[in-house]
């Protein structure tokens, strides 16, 4: 059973807390709904437009606001928040970890930092199909000069974060609760998708291939969320 998003972040007091390459804002309703209580949220991003809808969808919730900054340098102050945290972001980045020195710079010392990610290790059949997929569209969206890696494996993920190294750290599996992976309406949402990609190809013959065994897999095998690692630590005090 996937445990909430208040057994994972239930024992934080998020005081001042930065959400960085925010997106469109997903996880700061987790942080909303999981943190035992918070002054405000601020999420950044580079992307104007995610902004423009992560102000659309979030801006109403209590404290919460979006700054155009990025992640990489973003001008805060050394450890102006009590809590930093990033979701399934990490592989969107060249080289992750100065985001991650950036993130533990802006952390006051005894501050939460959290990394919420996707693994690709330990997955069942139908969430293996999700993990080839990914892979599938960073591989098509690379060719198209976009930033998008490949998940980590487990103790990949943990490793690139012993740099930080923080205390009280806990490693959370979240595994998603379990919907019919042959389910017809899920499948053609997942087909759009692979066609959009398929046009991206420029129809390069082994991204080609590469799709169209996958759709095969994907009504064969079907699909469904692969787990993530939630990790929360303190930075040392």
């Amino acid at each position: 059973m996937t445990p909430s998003a208040r057994e994972i972040l239930g024992g934080i007091h998020g005081g001042r807390v930065l959400d960085v390459a925010t997106g469109t804002g997903g996880f700061v309703e987790m942080l909303v709904d999981g943190l035992a209580d918070y002054d405000e949220i601020v999420g950044i991003d580079t992307d104007v437009a995610r902004g423009e809808r992560f102000v659309e969808t979030q801006a109403s919730r209590h404290g919460v606001r979006f700054e155009p900054r990025d992640a990489h340098a973003t001008g805060y102050s050394d450890g102006a928040f009590d809590t930093v945290t990033i979701s399934n972001s990490l592989h969107h980045f060249t080289d992750p970890s100065p985001v991650l020195a950036e993130m533990r710079r802006v952390l006051r010392p005894g501050g939460w930092l959290v990394v919420f990610e996707m693994v690709r290790d330990g997955q069942a059949p139908p969430q293996q199909t999700h993990v080839e997929l990914h892979h599938w569209w960073a591989a098509v969206d690379t060719r198209r000069g976009i930033v998008h890696r490949e998940t980590y494996p487990r103790e990949e993920l943990l490793a690139l974060l012993a740099p930080l190294a923080l205390e009280e750290l806990c490693v959370t599996q979240v595994a998603f609760d379990e919907d019919d992976p042959l389910d017809p309406e899920a499948l053609a949402e997942i087909d759009s998708v692979i066609d959009r990609y398929l046009g991206w190809t420029d129809g390069d013959p082994s991204l080609v291939a590469r799709g169209l065994e996958l759709r095969r897999r994907l009504h064969e095998v079907g699909i469904s969320n692969a787990d993530s690692l939630a990790i929360v630590g303190r930075r040392p005090a």
